[in-house]
């Protein structure tokens, strides 16, 4: 497997030389669904892609499974047909430098059983600020072989989430007014899952808006996770909170696994609900 991060003097290198490479634009704004992809059509990474994350990332079928269940077997293998994805290819997701659409791709390419996955770090941001070359012709589609294989193991589901005592910790990566309760700008109810503990995904980045060392990382989850079971980390419907197993894997603290459907799921199926900043 290889690193889970790539930054963009790698990326320039990688390309420079050939590497067999698939680069995709996830740049989305939730507020503004058109934009990410107009941003594309303004200026990308040369030989990038776009992936949308309502029609890309997520399953055409939204009748379950949150806001933004994940894509079928058939869904994602053709997107990384499109894309132009081998089983050897190295795939390189980038958004506009917050990580998290990108992180989502890394997250659901790895659950699909590719290989080789990178979140370029800091983002279309960070690819500019180095005096980088940016194009604005779309990249013509691919004819990739990749067959996507779920792993059960990565995820789990509304019940698995309602184990009660037995169930491991379970980490709400929204900000803490969401978590709290106070404000709800998206889902039907505003609050969080019973005995969840909140730790936002933007601290995963630090004050330059790029992944923190694996060395902080480490010092903000090993206190939480010692003794404890694989955890189980959730947002809004599944996107941020794969910011922090992000940076849990870079940290290098593996098995945490993700609830997909997350808040807006839980509620979809009346979960309880807790609000204030305590579990």
């Amino acid at each position: 497997m290889s690193s889970p991060v790539i930054e963009v003097a790698q990326l320039v290198e990688a390309m420079a030389r050939g590497a067999k490479l698939a680069i995709v634009d996830c740049r989305f704004d939730p507020l503004n669904p058109a934009a990410g992809e107009q941003a594309y059509r303004t200026g990308h990474i040369p030989g990038a892609h776009y992936a949308h994350l309502e029609n890309d990332l997520a399953a055409r079928d939204k009748s379950s499974g949150g806001r933004h269940p994940i894509p079928s077997v058939d869904e994602f293998t053709a997107l990384m047909a499109r894309y132009g994805v081998d089983a050897d290819t190295l795939l390189v997701c980038y958004d506009a430098g917050d990580l998290a659409a990108a992180a989502r791709l890394w997250w659901t390419a790895r659950y699909f059983g590719l290989a080789r996955v990178a979140v370029l770090n800091g983002g279309y941001a960070a690819w500019l600020a180095a005096n980088q070359a940016s194009v604005t012709t779309p990249a013509a589609a691919g004819n990739g072989t990749f067959s996507a294989t779920p792993n059960p193991a990565m995820s789990v589901d509304f019940a698995a989430v309602c184990y009660g005592e037995h169930r491991p910790l379970l980490v709400d990566s929204r900000d803490p007014p969401r978590f709290s309760g106070e404000v709800e700008p998206i889902d039907m109810q505003a609050g969080h899952i019973p005995g969840a503990i909140n730790l936002p995904w933007r601290l995963s980045l630090g004050d330059n808006g790029l992944l923190r060392s694996a060395e902080e990382m480490r010092q903000r989850w090993q206190p939480l996770l010692k003794g404890q079971a694989a955890p189980i980390l959730y947002c809004g419907s599944g996107v941020t909170a794969c910011v922090n197993l992000l940076a849990l894997e870079v940290a290098g603290l593996q098995g945490a696994r993700l609830y997909p459907g997350s808040w807006s799921d839980w509620c979809q199926h009346g979960g309880a609900v807790a609000t204030g900043l305590s579990g």
